[in-house]
């Protein structure tokens, strides 16, 4: 069995081209809130939910138990949400590192595109080095101040996992004692998981 996830609109083009790569081969099971996950869905809108998030609230919820909490460092970094009882109850989105990095490169004028890595001292001493500083250090106080809502939120008092995925979870989390595991490819671990639930 094949697990694809790209149910939603906007990459929906790209489904014909997957059935037709696995013809013969393989049964195409599209990902989305339909499907068997091992999470219940508490959400009013099921169906805008992506498919990345509903494979991460199923691997976290099979691999660590729940309740806990997913951090994924991709093209944006989204938080889900799984309470006590395996009951996905959604999360939040906000702007990747490197998106942030490159708006600031894109709309200003003078400062220059930046290569990602840890920043010697919070004061830089060349514009590399400021945007370097604001970026890394102000990036995990977003995750930070993040994470501490969601837990005074939903789980005041509680023991909840806090798992860290995605391209940019062991350079950003590493630093965030917040943050209990790094599983850098727990979304493809949700694909598998998902894929054998159906």
């Amino acid at each position: 069995m094949m697990v694809v996830r790209f149910p939603h609109a906007k990459i929906a083009a790209k489904n014909p081209a997957i059935s037709k790569a696995a013809h013969n081969r393989a049964q195409v099971l599209w990902l989305n809130w339909k499907v068997k996950l091992g999470v219940t869905l508490d959400y009013p809108k099921p169906n805008s939910i992506g498919a990345d998030r509903l494979a991460n609230a199923a691997a976290v919820a099979e691999l660590y138990g729940s309740p806990a909490i997913v951090v994924d460092f991709g093209t944006a970094v989204t938080f889900d949400v799984v309470c006590g009882g395996r009951s996905y109850i959604g999360g939040v989105i906000a702007p990747g590192l490197e998106a942030m990095t490159n708006f600031l490169y894109q709309r200003t004028a003078l400062l220059p595109r930046l290569s990602l890595k840890e920043p010697c001292r919070a004061v830089g001493q060349s514009t590399v080095e400021a945007m370097r500083s604001g970026a890394i250090f102000g990036y995990r106080g977003l995750v930070r101040e993040i994470l501490a809502r969601i837990k005074a939120e939903q789980f005041s008092r509680k023991k909840v996992a806090v798992v860290a995925t995605g391209g940019y979870a062991r350079f950003v989390a590493s630093q965030l004692p917040e943050i209990a595991v790094i599983h850098p490819h727990l979304t493809l671990e949700g694909l598998r998981i998902v894929g054998n639930l159906n």
